[in-house]
């Protein structure tokens, strides 16, 4: 066991370069030669908390090359116990051999490749010349997907907006030395109908996105809303939208925010545009015109994973 490395939160943190990333998660999709069964998704009851926790296991594999597991919990309440809602472990491992190469920390590496994972989304998706850009949550994916968004779109201007605002005022004094303007909205409507990109990133189980607020050629990022009965975007939004998914594997029946438009026939699946393992290979086109309103849904793929995994071990052995 001596030999397994511990990657911590710290490292993490102190060596992503969102470029890079980005760039990984690219090329994993368009290769395409990750194998990922279906992700098992628990829930189990937490009366002491007053609501459901989540068990949620992510293996991939790339045959000869190396595989590994994010086993991860969900506990919405966590706050009451002054402890983040997501807790995780990543084990990477050796896929020839079968061995155990490196414990990570998943909670850092899970939310820099779901940033990393929509910025490639909004490469295709959100106009060229986007610049400004709305964060709605303020969780630990916030600053995450306004430097990753910020890294393929040239951001000037940042409006934060949480039901806290003193931890909106918190995500923007993180940012204050980045080579944007940040400020913390009191409400969504004020801002949503104006900028160019609308990231959301909340445990909202209604929808925080209304549609009658969009204007054409903006691009919707939703990362929330992780469950079938959680939404972060109304119908109108999926209506008015050209709708993108990160897999068609999770993306159609993990997150309410897809799920419920389907059973209710608000969206067919057929009118989903493209997937990223679509959009990276270049078989399917994102953004088709200037006008267009584009909505991208991640829920999150084991592929995410391993791909960042390796980035984070080959950056640690070579430090």
């Amino acid at each position: 066991m001596e030999d397994i490395l511990q990657i911590d939160s710290s490292f993490i943190e102190e060596n992503t370069k969102f470029p890079e990333l980005i760039e990984k998660l690219r090329e994993a999709f368009e290769k395409s030669s990750i194998e990922v069964p279906m992700r098992h998704h628990h829930d189990f009851p937490n009366p002491e908390a007053g609501d459901d926790s989540t068990l949620l296991l992510m293996p991939a594999w790339q045959t000869g090359v190396d595989a590994g597991v994010k086993v991860v919990t969900v506990s919405p309440k966590n706050g009451q116990y002054q402890l983040p809602s997501i807790q995780g472990t990543y084990l990477y491992l050796d896929a020839l051999t079968g061995t155990l190469k490196a414990i990570m920390e998943a909670k850092s590496l899970t939310v820099k490749r779901t940033a990393a994972a929509s910025a490639l989304a909004s490469s295709f998706l959100s106009r060229k010349e986007s610049s400004s850009l709305l964060m709605i949550g303020t969780g630990a994916l916030s600053t995450n997907l306004i430097r990753a968004h910020a890294s393929v779109r040239p951001i000037s201007k940042v409006f934060v907006w949480g039901r806290n605002l003193e931890k909106a005022q918190a995500i923007c004094d993180t940012l204050k030395n980045e080579p944007y303007t940040t400020q913390v909205v009191p409400t969504i409507e004020e801002k949503i109908s104006e900028v160019a990109i609308v990231s959301c990133a909340t445990l909202s189980k209604t929808p925080l996105v209304l549609g009658k607020h969009l204007n054409p050629g903006q691009h919707i990022d939703l990362v929330g809303a992780y469950k079938k009965d959680m939404r972060e975007a109304d119908d109108v939004t999926v209506e008015k939208a050209s709708v993108f998914i990160d897999t068609y594997q999770g993306g159609l029946t993990e997150s309410g925010d897809i799920a419920i438009p389907l059973q209710e026939g608000t969206l067919t699946k057929n009118d989903i545009k493209a997937d990223l393992f679509e959009l990276c290979a270049h078989s399917k086109n994102g953004r088709s015109n200037h006008d267009e309103i584009t909505m991208f849904k991640s829920v999150g793929h084991a592929l995410e994973d391993l791909a960042a995994a390796s980035y984070y071990f080959k950056k640690f052995i070579h430090a």
